[in-house]
């Protein structure tokens, strides 16, 4: 499913191949077993959530 040549990447690595996107549904499914969510919630193999993570909408730089 992914190239990692001994195995994959633990759910707390940021280095886990996309092996199925739904941007339409706002999720992804990485080679690890780990759920992304557009939101950057994830949901990993073993239970547990990381809740989104999103920058404060006063700390977003405005397009001019």
């Amino acid at each position: 499913m992914c190239s990692h040549q001994s195995s994959c990447p633990s759910s707390e690595s940021l280095t886990a191949h996309v092996v199925a996107a739904h941007p339409e549904q706002g999720w992804s499914l990485l080679c690890n077993g780990a759920i992304v969510f557009d939101d950057s919630g994830e949901l990993l193999p073993d239970g547990r959530v990381v809740a989104p993570h999103r920058v404060p909408a006063d700390r977003l730089a405005m397009a001019a």
